[in-house]
């Protein structure tokens, strides 16, 4: 595919929870990393708001095992209170992505130049990416590295078809779409022999409306700029994938 990436991402702890049930203190990870969070992961080695990341599959190479913690939060009203956290432990996940041109963002279309933004993602994941990396929650520290997507031996390769039921895939945002609405996606995700290919936020069978929001608006010279770097990304990266 085009404008493809792929790499391993892997960390001690992963903590992917439901946004719209997340209302409690006691928080339980999902036994599978959610769409949202590793397009979250893949923005933190590479964001423009002139593209948009679709998540294509994810491959699971370790055993889902969970580890509950007793952690010390605060009450709203002051004061502490204990709760039980349960983590996802001991987890490596190898990702298969693409971006697309976001059409939705026609004060961007200077910046629709596909070989830099190729080039520059690339070179970030070499780098183990431009943001801090962690999965699902702030305290689950998480390391980016190239990858191939079928190297190395996963816990799953030979297990056949596992249903997940119903779960949540993404949210979807007003400048992602041509509505003022803040979406959240679900779907039903199916792993087999331990990769699981994602249909995009427009496929997902079930919806729920959030909230109204407007996109923000960017105007060359005053709160972004243009620059022209092609003449400097001939020969930074490789062929890009068709």
């Amino acid at each position: 595919m085009r404008n493809q990436i792929t790499y391993k991402v892997y960390g001690k702890y992963a903590l992917f929870t439901d946004p719209v049930t997340k209302i409690g203190a006691e928080k339980m990870s999902l036994t599978l990393p959610t769409y949202q969070a590793l397009k979250g992961i893949t923005e933190s080695i590479y964001f423009k708001p002139t593209i948009i990341w679709y998540i294509d599959s994810v491959r699971i190479m370790k055993p889902i095992k969970t580890e509950s913690k007793a952690v010390r939060t605060l009450k709203p009203g002051g004061g502490n209170d204990l709760s039980y956290y349960t983590y996802l432990s001991d987890v490596e996940y190898h990702v298969k992505a693409h971006f697309e041109f976001n059409m939705n963002r026609p004060d961007l279309a200077e910046d629709r130049n596909e070989n830099k933004h190729y080039c520059i993602a690339k070179r970030c994941i070499e780098r183990g990416g431009r943001r801090d990396i962690f999965l699902g929650a702030r305290e689950c520290q998480a390391y980016v590295e190239p990858c191939e997507f079928d190297e190395g031996e996963g816990y799953y390769d030979n297990m056949g078809e596992m249903d997940f039921g119903l779960q949540y895939h993404s949210i979807v945002y007003p400048d992602e779409q041509s509505s003022h609405e803040m979406t959240v996606k679900f779907w039903y995700p199916k792993m087999v022999n331990g990769v699981i290919n994602f249909c995009r936020p427009e496929e997902c069978p079930k919806e729920r409306v959030i909230s109204k929001m407007t996109p923000k608006k960017f105007i060359n010279g005053r709160n972004f700029t243009i620059i022209d770097v092609s003449e400097f990304l001939d020969d930074a990266c490789g062929q890009r994938g068709d």
